[in-house]
């Protein structure tokens, strides 16, 4: 299977979910999670139509993003944790990033982001799972957040992200990821305006779609296992 291939297959469960959750079609992006795999598998996903790329890592980010410069119409999104030393790159490069947690990084993407490019799109990353190992603010934290980077300049806040735990059923999958839609749909009746809800992966997609997802992040079922991980 080439990844053109599975682009279309992936596009086809996408199209499939929208139908049987009355979705609108084409209103759940598709974020190709492409961290540890090489510039010509992007290459190929981009032949193939694909236009938004997730990674992890702000230095394989950059050098990405540098490698691929010509094709003017990629969609950088960052989607891994970020050190403080590190927003500058994030906020150069990056057209989303899905993972904010903490004011002050919120604050330095704000400062560091060039004049002369649109805001970035900001989602805070929630942990609905209670999971002491994973990032995420816990849901009562994130309305004060949610306020304190509406504010900031140069940032645009567009909603929240998760990455719960895996679960075995889809009707638990469901139940996981409606904790997250009714948390945005509560900060939208307290003023907000937002509209994403980046969440699902390749086992859990259609329970996303299902409950309101408009971004899933799809990594190995696209382009295979990963390679060895290298730090940066």
């Amino acid at each position: 299977m080439t990844i053109q291939d599975n682009l279309q297959i992936i596009g086809e469960r996408l199209h499939h979910a929208e139908q049987r959750f009355q979705r609108p079609l084409n209103s759940v992006q598709l974020v190709a999670v492409s961290k540890f795999h090489p510039i010509e598998s992007i290459q190929a996903a981009y032949d193939a139509g694909q236009r938004a790329f997730g990674e992890n890592y702000v230095q394989e980010m950059v050098a990405k993003a540098q490698a691929l410069a010509e094709y003017s119409d990629l969609e950088w999104h960052f989607i891994g944790p970020l050190q403080a030393n590190k927003t500058k790159l994030v906020a150069e490069t990056a057209h989303w990033m899905h993972t904010l947690e903490r004011l002050k990084i919120a604050e330095r993407l704000s400062q560091q982001r060039p004049m002369n490019y649109p805001d970035l799109n900001v989602c805070l990353q929630v942990n609905l799972s209670s999971e002491a190992t994973k990032s995420g603010l816990q849901p009562d934290e994130v309305f004060n957040l949610a306020k304190q980077v509406q504010a900031l300049p140069r940032l645009k806040l567009r909603g929240l992200m998760a990455i719960p735990a895996p679960e075995p059923d889809f009707e638990r999958q469901c139940a996981v990821f409606a904790q997250l839609r009714r948390l945005l749909e509560e900060l939208n009746q307290q003023g907000f305006a937002l509209d994403t809800l980046s969440m699902g992966m390749s086992d859990d997609m259609e329970a996303a779609v299902a409950e309101g997802a408009t971004i899933v992040r799809i990594g190995t079922a696209i382009f295979g296992q990963r390679p060895k991980a290298v730090t940066e």
